[in-house]
């Protein structure tokens, strides 16, 4: 019996010791050797530990016919240790990557069952570290994918949390077979057209026979990795700070950085600070892909350059970059009549429209602009709406859909603009409310 078998429990509970004011504690519960052995230190733990509560989850993709029987293989595990079970049916979606259809499913059924101040608990160990790092190498991965996969990360309300990974597989299988575990081998693992199981069955036996410390080397690698990925963090922190002043046009709810802020950092800061940026956004471009920023940043300063990404776009406008998505990429449904201004107006796919003071004389109706709008100023006259509007630098994205207030055909106000939304004798003020995630247009 190995020292490390028995130092197992031990090497857990630190592990998990920043933790322990977590409501519950839910093990992703496979059936699989991993989560098994997770499960069964865990439940046998809380016996002489004060601990959370302990509960287990497991996902049933449905994929292949063994699977239907594991559900109640987990339930069995489960009763033993008088640890309570939920099965979850997910739809596997089909696509190219079973594998990543898979993953999705699965934890986006983890996110939804995670609540506040609680922890989720995989049984990842340090072999599925070096795997993750090896194909992530063999796929181009960057400085955050050859870190692998993250001890602790965010999950829906509460955290995921990964404690085995400084742990080997053949601790864990010596833990097991001491313990007489029992355990579910998937059919699939030892399908070799799946490219992790090629290099599980394939390439690391390779390694091993010639560099026995593979494994624990190259999740030592993906720690120093991942200590790197800490640091262009925060360097990225820094850089976008100093890019995020405040806009003229932050009521908009746009996201926006100042472009010459981040055109003074090398290209290398600039895709850091971006990268950082947009993880929050949008799934991020690979590293062959990023010549539509340098379209954007290096266009005339006359030009509306667009950098379209997988969930949105990023527009320039008036030195600024911004990001669109959602409604505001669609353009929004002609407006008809104000029937009663007293009450605030929802524009389809825009946001919400309010008149205060005292309402002008009727029947009034909103547009939007097409061009040729012409506005009556007290004091100057009849200007053109596009020079007004480029006089207050209104961002080429906006002037779309800002809302038109009209009285027939006379152009009474422009929506939230200083100067041109409303009447200063008659004491009204037109006011416009973007369209935001609450309308369901992140």
């Amino acid at each position: 019996m190995s020292s490390s078998s028995v130092d197992l429990p031990t090497r857990l509970l630190l592990n998990l010791a920043p933790w322990l004011n977590a409501t519950t504690w839910r093990i992703a519960f496979s059936g699989g050797l991993d989560s098994t052995v997770l499960l069964h230190l865990l439940a046998h733990l809380a016996k002489t530990k004060p601990l959370p509560e302990l509960k287990a989850i497991h996902i049933h993709h449905g994929l292949q016919a063994a699977a239907d029987a594991w559900p109640e293989h987990c339930q069995s595990v489960c009763d033993a240790l008088g640890v309570p079970l939920q099965v979850v049916r997910v739809q596997v979606q089909p696509g190219a990557s079973l594998e990543r259809a898979a993953r999705d499913a699965r934890y986006e059924a983890f996110t939804e069952a995670t609540r506040a101040n609680e922890l989720l608990l995989t049984g990842q160990h340090r072999d599925d570290q070096a795997e993750t790092l090896l194909f992530r190498l063999l796929r181009g991965a960057g400085v955050r994918g050859l870190s692998g996969m993250p001890r602790q990360r965010v999950l829906g309300n509460g955290h995921l949390l990964r404690p085995l990974l400084d742990i080997s597989r053949a601790e864990l299988e010596g833990y097991a077979n001491q313990h007489s575990l029992s355990w579910i081998e998937d059919p699939s693992n030892q399908d070799r057209q799946f490219s992790r199981n090629y290099l599980r069955h394939q390439v690391f036996p390779v390694l091993t026979e010639r560099w026995p410390q593979a494994m624990a080397t190259m999740a030592r690698s993906a720690a120093h990795l991942g200590e790197a990925q800490e640091l262009l963090d925060d360097l990225a922190q820094i850089d976008l700070a100093h890019a995020s002043s405040i806009s003229e046009f932050a009521w908009l709810g746009v996201p926006s950085l100042e472009l010459s802020t981040l055109a003074n950092l090398s290209a290398a800061r600039q895709r850091n600070a971006l990268s950082h940026w947009l993880s929050a956004l949008t799934r991020l471009p690979d590293s062959d892909h990023w010549s539509g920023w340098e379209d954007l940043r290096d266009a005339a300063a006359d030009a509306r350059p667009v950098w379209r990404l997988a969930d949105g776009e990023l527009h320039r406008a008036g030195g600024r970059i911004w990001w669109l998505s959602g409604g505001w990429l669609r353009t929004p449904p002609p407006v008809a009549e104000w029937s009663d201004p007293s009450l605030s107006l929802t524009l389809p796919d825009n946001g919400l429209l309010t008149l205060t003071g005292q309402t002008p004389d009727g029947p009034l109706h909103i547009r939007y602009r097409k061009g040729g709008e012409v506005m009556n100023l007290p004091g100057r006259g009849h200007r053109d709406l596009k020079r007004l509007l480029n006089e207050r630098s209104v961002p080429g994205f906006v002037r779309g859909r800002l809302p038109l207030l009209y009285r027939g055909e006379q152009l009474l106000a422009v929506a939230s603009l200083r100067g041109l939304n409303g009447s200063e004798q008659s004491g009204w003020n037109l006011h416009w409310q973007p369209p935001n995630e609450d309308q369901g247009l992140s």
